[in-house]
């Protein structure tokens, strides 16, 4: 469930899916929560951005790529269809999904040099 209590999908990759069955196999879990925070509950948004955080500094990621903006442009870039971007991201309108497609000053500009070429 999202804000206002709608219910929204989401789609896990194939390849992620096998790998969280087995966990939650190996952890004796079939049915509840799966995240959890240290006292049992289940883990809030803001939980979750801690968390994203903490994992990126682990990993060595950018904190910039764990985020909804980044999720949007990266996948803008691989399959260009802002309606379906929208649906994944649980936007009934389009112009709240530009939002997370705003570009830098300095992005603007490379495109601008990338695409004028004459």
């Amino acid at each position: 469930y999202t804000k206002g209590g709608k219910i929204r999908r989401l789609y896990i990759p194939q390849i992620l899916k096998n790998e969280a069955v087995v966990w939650l196999r190996s952890k004796g879990i079939s049915s509840g929560y799966i995240f959890l925070n240290r006292f049992g509950k289940r883990i809030t948004t803001r939980g979750i951005a801690q968390q994203l955080k903490h994992f990126a500094d682990k990993y060595g990621l950018k904190r910039e790529v764990v985020y909804p903006h980044r999720f949007a442009k990266n996948f803008l870039d691989r399959f260009n269809d802002i309606a379906l971007l929208a649906d994944l991201m649980g936007h009934e309108s389009i112009e709240t999904t530009r939002i997370y497609l705003r570009r830098t000053a300095t992005e603007q500009r490379a495109i601008v040099d990338k695409v004028v070429t004459w």
